[in-house]
């Protein structure tokens, strides 16, 4: 499938491509048709782990400064309530469980990013881009990290990657675990989120080729445990209970920061796109704040997926805007594509929509609504669904249904299900309408076969 969306590619801007030598049909670095990309993703921070939305105490400037530049979207959503399949979406635009990572992949398991998903860096490379990955991947189990039958963020359109499996190990602080383009890197002295924007900044200046434009997904480890901070960003908060966690926010603020400046010092922050987010919400347990939304991470409630979300992108977004139009971890892959002009694949499901309506606090169009399903959630939130102001959660049975007006009871603490049945059922069919459709498309053999017991109480375990 992938071989043929290729080929059309090929086809749509070989005539084009054909007649130069290098790079970009037409252009030299960047231009305004053909912006950078940099997709900065934080790792379980929860929606109210930020100054910028609104935590009294933690100290987020970077994160001000970007929000200040751009929009801040009140009502970001990962794709999921837990890490490997939000990420798998962000890069494909499809929902976890249709493009096959469904689970978080941190133990040794059969499910991994097929190579025959379509990433938009993939696309980007095509038509002339360089890319690089710095970061977490969690796209692969841990028997098949390193191991080369696998596809590795090279087979997924990276020219230049340094990432870890899955968590920085054995914490933050001097991690062992880097794999650069194939080859451990060793112990590194430092913090995870500072030697993560040290690389980007190092491929932004001697590795890209600044006659080429680029994309940059950006993925550091913090606040995910076990936690370690500097003590520069600690003492930040000296005497709180929390203080551990709190400075190990700013440590990754601090890194965006970094990012940012790399940005500033290469001249190429007016013609790049910048989008940070993060992959599911907070673990209260370590010091995580959903900012007084319902659940947490692995949940569907609104606190396992409701997360930061800002863009910037000068000369196209009003700086200093907030949207509350929904937007998903999805929505980057047809995003990405609507800039660059990138016709999205015609030979599979593509659950994201652009969010250039939403730069503009504008409704977006969706031919299928937001929908979650996480594994691991409470067996009472397993699903959920979105359509405008209305939210279904519907328990691992798919046979109860909660029913929320999201958009005034942000909290989940008024369930209308039984006060509005015909809304309900509306929903519900809905809802087995679009999990039909993914089931039919994803590896079901993965997640049918799972062999995890069902967690909390649960029945079914996927």
């Amino acid at each position: 499938m992938k071989t043929n969306y290729s080929i059309s590619m090929a086809l749509l801007f070989g005539c084009v491509l054909a007649t130069q030598p290098s790079g970009l049909a037409g252009a030299h670095a960047a231009d305004a048709a053909h912006p950078n990309f940099v997709m900065f993703v934080a790792d379980d921070m929860g929606w109210g782990d930020s100054a910028t939305y609104g935590h009294e105490l933690i100290q987020t400037p970077n994160l001000d400064r970007l929000a200040s530049q751009g929009v801040k979207f009140t009502q970001c959503y990962s794709a999921c309530g837990v890490c490997s399949p939000s990420r798998s979406a962000i890069l494909t635009g499809r929902t976890p469980y249709r493009n096959g990572v469904y689970r978080h992949l941190s133990g040794n398991h059969e499910a991994h990013l097929r190579a025959s998903e379509i990433t938009f860096p993939e696309l980007l490379k095509d038509v002339g881009y360089e890319t690089c990955h710095v970061g977490k991947w969690h796209l692969l189990s841990r028997q098949q990290f390193s191991n080369p039958e696998f596809p590795h963020p090279s087979e997924h359109g990276f020219d230049h990657w340094m990432c870890t499996q899955n968590n920085a190990s054995p914490s933050h602080k001097n991690p062992d675990n880097f794999v650069r383009n194939g080859e451990p890197v060793g112990k590194l002295e430092g913090y995870s989120a500072q030697l993560v924007a040290a690389e980007a900044a190092r491929w932004l200046k001697e590795i890209h080729d600044p006659s080429k434009p680029f994309a940059m997904t950006v993925w550091v480890h913090e606040p995910h445990s076990p936690i370690a901070t500097d003590s520069r960003f600690q003492s930040l908060y000296e005497g709180h209970e929390n203080s551990k966690y709190m400075g190990n926010i700013t440590q990754m603020d601090h890194a965006l920061g970094m990012v940012m400046n790399a940005l500033d010092t290469q001249k190429l922050s007016d013609n790049t796109h910048l989008f940070f987010t993060s992959d599911n919400g907070p673990v209260p347990a370590f010091g995580g704040s959903s900012g007084g939304l319902r659940g947490n991470k692995r949940s569907d409630h609104e606190g396992g997926i409701r997360v930061p979300g800002v863009a910037r992108w000068p000369g196209h977004i009003t700086p200093g805007t907030v949207s509350n139009i929904p937007v998903i971890g999805t929505d980057i892959f047809a995003t990405v594509l609507d800039i660059t002009g990138i016709p999205l694949p015609d030979d599979r499901t593509i659950d994201g929509v652009s969010m250039l309506p939403a730069f503009d606090g504008k409704p977006v169009e969706r031919k299928i609504p937001l929908f979650w399903r996480t594994h691991v959630s409470p067996p009472a939130d397993r699903v959920a669904l979105r359509i405008g102001d209305w939210k279904l959660v519907g328990d691992e049975t798919l046979t109860k249904f909660q029913l929320y007006e999201i958009q005034t009871d942000w909290k989940e603490e008024h369930d209308l299900a039984v006060a509005m049945p015909e809304k309900t059922a509306a929903m519900k069919d809905e809802l087995l309408q679009v999990w039909r459709g993914i089931e039919s498309e994803g590896p079901d053999h993965w997640w049918k076969n799972e062999r995890q017991k069902p967690a909390r109480g649960g029945t079914v375990n996927y």
